[in-house]
């Protein structure tokens, strides 16, 4: 095994020395289907009163909106569909369905997207911190159940990478503590456990339709749940349910203070032509996957995506490790190197329980409802160490390939495939 220094290696011939075309699922099929909504005229038929002028439920939006929800109840197997203008606003409405009080707790990630966490804080609940498991990225249900109150009310189960979480030890801890789950399936679309797609096996689930995910409509979400109750709380958070709670005289009104999340009609039809091309996506994507790992999996100290026995991975990144006990060389020469021949690896995926705004600014007073300030007067709960194996795998062990932001084709697998390898041969020092 030869072991050459950086520079020596930068010295070669740079395996990928062009640039990887970006992944863009929209086609002629989502022109034409915006191009119908813009000459309608009717880009959105969403009104915040009840009932609406022209004497229909508009309330509940237009009919591309309808449509959409109803395709997206068809696929995946759920009774309910709420779509809105981005899965941020999704998380926000879940949190405010369950009936969540100032100063309650849920349980979330470190290892996740800040909207998991801030959704949280909307409601002046309190996040609470538990670690992950090394293999998945996803929540530890061990740690999960270290972390439970009295306090404790729900738990928000975010999907990383694409690797659904635990979802029958979820199901009995759920059961046990009498706790109300999210589950946030924004990089998991697809993705099923035990033939049944993810989304449907809690509370609410929900998927994101940003730009770079599995399927986009440029920006947008949904929330889904097979429980007409939260269905209709969710409906009424998204679209001002405050002035019509008194004509549909709901008397539960805690939480109903609605927002403008709603989703369009251009949106809503894209959408529509968008969940035709899932299962291919997705067919592709795990296609490229095992490609990658049936290779990688051969290099000494490199550790590939885990997939759990009955569960599927839909892969919006390709999540690796590097095992420190095997390897001398570090993380950060490692990404650099590969860096250099042209490979796109990521090297870092926040730590939310770090960030500035949790670190610094988010204190709990003695009502244990959380105010967003910048003073010293009141107990900061989030420092380093709460989280050690989340730190630890962010500082020292992940490297990720984003396959969520191009449109690899197997040529360019092989491409990367022979970076690695080339690395892994003039490089790799072990113990």
């Amino acid at each position: 095994m030869k072991n050459k220094n950086l520079l020596g290696l930068y010295g070669g011939n740079k395996i990928i020395n062009f640039k990887f075309k970006k992944y863009n699922s929209i086609g002629k099929e989502e022109l034409v289907a915006a191009t119908k909504v813009i000459k309608s005229g009717h880009l959105s038929s969403f009104v915040g009163s009840w009932p609406s002028s022209d004497g229909r439920s508009s309330f509940y939006g237009g009919k591309k909106v309808l449509e959409f929800e109803n395709q997206i109840c068809k696929f995946f197997n759920v009774k309910y569909a709420v779509t809105v203008n981005s899965w941020t606003s999704g998380l926000v409405i879940a949190v405010g369905a369950l009936d969540i009080e100032p100063g309650d707790e849920i349980i979330v990630s470190p290892w996740t997207m800040c909207a998991s966490v801030t959704c949280i804080i909307n409601w002046l609940a309190i996040p609470i911190f538990a670690d992950i498991n090394k293999d998945t990225f996803n929540l530890d249900p061990d740690d999960v159940e270290k972390k439970i109150t009295k306090r404790t009310k729900a738990i928000i189960l975010p999907d990383i990478f694409g690797h659904p979480a635990d979802i029958e030890k979820f199901l009995r801890i759920k059961k046990k503590y009498n706790l109300k789950i999210i589950t946030d399936n924004a990089q998991s679309i697809g993705a099923k456990f035990k033939n049944k797609y993810v989304g449907g096996f809690f509370d609410m689930g929900g998927f994101s339709f940003n730009h770079h995910k599995h399927i986009n409509t440029g920006e947008g979400g949904v929330v889904v749940t097979n429980s007409k109750r939260y269905a209709e709380r969710l409906k009424l958070i998204r679209n001002h349910g405050e002035a019509v709670v008194q004509k549909r005289n709901i008397s539960k009104i805690n939480n109903i203070i609605g927002n403008n999340f709603r989703l369009g009609e251009i949106e809503s039809a894209i959408g529509i032509e968008q969940i035709k091309k899932l299962t291919r996506i997705i067919n592709y994507r795990q296609q490229l996957a095992s490609n990658i790992s049936s290779h990688l999996s051969r290099l000494k100290g490199l550790i590939v995506p885990v997939i759990k026995k009955g569960y599927t991975h839909s892969f919006y990144y390709y999540g690796l490790r590097i095992n420190t006990k095997i390897i001398k060389t570090s993380k950060k020469q490692i990404v650099k190197a590969l860096k250099a021949e042209g490979v796109p690896i990521r090297e870092k995926y926040e730590n939310i329980h770090l960030l500035p705004m949790f670190k610094k600014k988010i204190a709990f007073g003695n009502s244990g409802i959380p105010w967003i300030l910048n003073t010293n007067n009141l107990k900061i709960i989030y420092k380093k160490g709460i989280c050690p194996k989340a730190e630890n795998i962010n500082k020292n062990e992940y490297m990720g390939i984003p396959l969520c932001d191009y449109d690899f084709n197997h040529k360019n697998i092989l491409f990367i495939i022979s970076a690695f390898q080339k690395i892994w041969e003039n490089f790799i020092k072990f113990r």
